[in-house]
């Protein structure tokens, strides 16, 4: 039994496409370019990119909450969640951070159903993962709008990401890097 070409060219594109898309999931980039920006440049000492010191980057390493509650340690993690393609955590969880700082009861329930959507709901485009009792029980409290409702899902996130991901980020080429150059830096300084 023969499949007609075009069955046969419609199987190959499929396949070539879906190895494609697969190909990306197998290739980690250990890239962080647009993180350099505030890196102090290994030839440079002016004061403009004296930005971070080499005790902020290792408190980085004392605990998780210090590296989300410092502006570079934060963008950092982003960029290293950004190489591992699970991003959509750190996301969500700033997303939540913005919701308990809204007032109005209409903008709550705006950003609320907005974060949802977006990252909670089956199928959401920037899912993340959490248990279906937390999904439902998150759908439920967003219907009654209060800046509370997203933090039993939040916590969930910020735990996976502690757990998970910020032992790897410390591990990482990026973090390591960052505490030479930040080093060396300090070093050049003090000469």
């Amino acid at each position: 039994m023969r499949l007609n070409s075009s069955c046969t060219d419609s199987a190959e594109l499929r396949i070539t496409a879906m190895k494609t898309r697969l190909g990306c999931f197998s290739r980690k980039s250990d890239s962080y370019s647009d993180f350099s920006e505030f890196l102090p440049p290994a030839h440079e000492t002016t004061a403009r990119c004296v930005k971070l010191s080499t005790e902020e980057v290792v408190q980085w390493s004392h605990s998780f909450d210090q590296v989300v509650s410092h502006k570079y340690g934060l963008a950092a993690f982003r960029t290293f969640l950004k190489t591992e393609f699970s991003d959509e955590n750190i996301e969500f969880w700033m997303a939540c951070e913005d919701y308990k700082k809204i007032k109005n009861s209409t903008k709550l329930t705006s950003k609320g159903n907005k974060i949802f959507k977006e990252f909670i709901d089956v199928q959401a485009p920037r899912e993340v993962n959490i248990d279906y009792c937390t999904r439902v029980e998150t759908k439920q409290s967003l219907e009654d709008p209060s800046p509370s409702n997203l933090n039993e899902a939040q916590a969930k996130i910020y735990s996976l990401m502690e757990k998970d991901s910020y032992p790897r980020f410390l591990r990482s080429k990026m973090y390591l890097d960052i505490v030479k150059r930040t080093h060396a830096h300090s070093q050049r300084r003090s000469v």
